[in-house]
């Protein structure tokens, strides 16, 4: 299991490569955690069934790949942010903990696998991601679909929210293969401001992550679009509120803005710690800027809440 700073020793001892090193010169003054970035108290009991409960099955999650800080009170609910397509990605973004490597081939059984899951948690909200998989002609559209397909057939009042990857090279393709049966709620991560792209997404564009987005709420426009912002990199306020208005004006209507954590020293350093006032003027600008729903603060990550946020949109 994750340690509450996010670091999984498990993982780490395994043969999956990492991001790329970032250079100790970097951590040679580290910032300092504040106090109030603390976890909350995971309930161990409902972690270790969801643990196994997942594993019986087969499924992966973010919150264990990605060594999300919220792992210990999101399998305490009972709920998970499932990641399809297996767990190594074809892109080393040095923020990440996903593991960077050669994919293995697409697991047929991964839909009924997720939907057996599904039903032994009793989830009546779900989010399912992925990593990015730049070795498939569709960048694994295709494989969403079969589990939107399976869980829309075998449990008619679930909601499903899709946390997709950029699909470099193949937007169009994916965008008409989803649209066959499309989420409830199409979710894509922006990450970072435009200036910074480079150093923190390598191999990802501003421009390309903006205009799926835009796509996807031209396309449908009654099916809400949803984006998450790290803060933390070394991007300043005013260029968070600048991301903000260019997903306003592609009609982006729920946001989510958390504090970036580095799993580990291999990781690129945290730049500042965003405090909870102005968590809270995020949120605010948010709201004057037109955002139907925007949380944010310090352990918010895109699909954390996700089902209470949908809830007070009465999705």
């Amino acid at each position: 299991m994750s340690n509450l700073d996010g670091t999984n020793s498990d993982k780490r001892r395994g043969k999956l490569k990492f991001p790329k090193i970032v250079s100790l010169e970097d951590y040679s003054h580290p910032l300092k955690k504040p106090s109030w970035l603390r976890a909350k108290i995971p309930q161990i009991k409902n972690i270790l069934e969801t643990k196994k409960l997942l594993k019986d099955q087969q499924i992966s999650t973010v919150c264990w790949e990605a060594s999300c800080p919220n792992i210990g009170e999101c399998y305490g609910r009972r709920t998970a942010a499932f990641l399809i397509m297996g767990q190594r990605c074809t892109r080393r973004c040095p923020f990440c903990d996903v593991a960077f490597g050669r994919p293995l081939p697409l697991d047929p059984d991964e839909p009924k696998n997720l939907s057996k899951a599904i039903e032994l948690l009793q989830l009546k909200y779900i989010v399912i991601t992925s990593v990015n998989r730049d070795d498939l002609r569709d960048g694994g559209a295709k494989h969403f679909l079969s589990c939107i397909d399976t869980l829309r057939r075998e449990h008619h009042n679930v909601k499903i929210e899709v946390l997709v990857p950029d699909f470099r090279g193949c937007q169009d393709i994916a965008l008409e293969t989803l649209s066959s049966n499309p989420p409830d709620v199409f979710n894509h991560n922006i990450e970072t401001v435009p200036r910074l792209y480079k150093k923190i997404k390598p191999g990802s564009s501003y421009e390309n992550s903006l205009n799926l987005l835009k796509q996807w709420s031209l396309r449908h426009p009654h099916i809400p679009t949803k984006t998450g912002i790290m803060v933390g990199l070394g991007e300043t306020d005013q260029e968070v509120y600048e991301v903000m208005q260019d997903l306003r004006r592609i009609n982006v209507q729920i946001l989510t803005i958390g504090q970036y954590i580095a799993p580990s020293k291999e990781h690129i350093p945290v730049q500042r710690y965003v405090s909870p006032e102005l968590f809270k003027e995020y949120q605010q600008k948010a709201t004057e800027m037109g955002f139907l729903s925007c949380f944010s603060g310090p352990f918010v990550r895109s699909s954390y809440l996700a089902d209470k946020q949908a809830l007070l949109l009465d999705l």
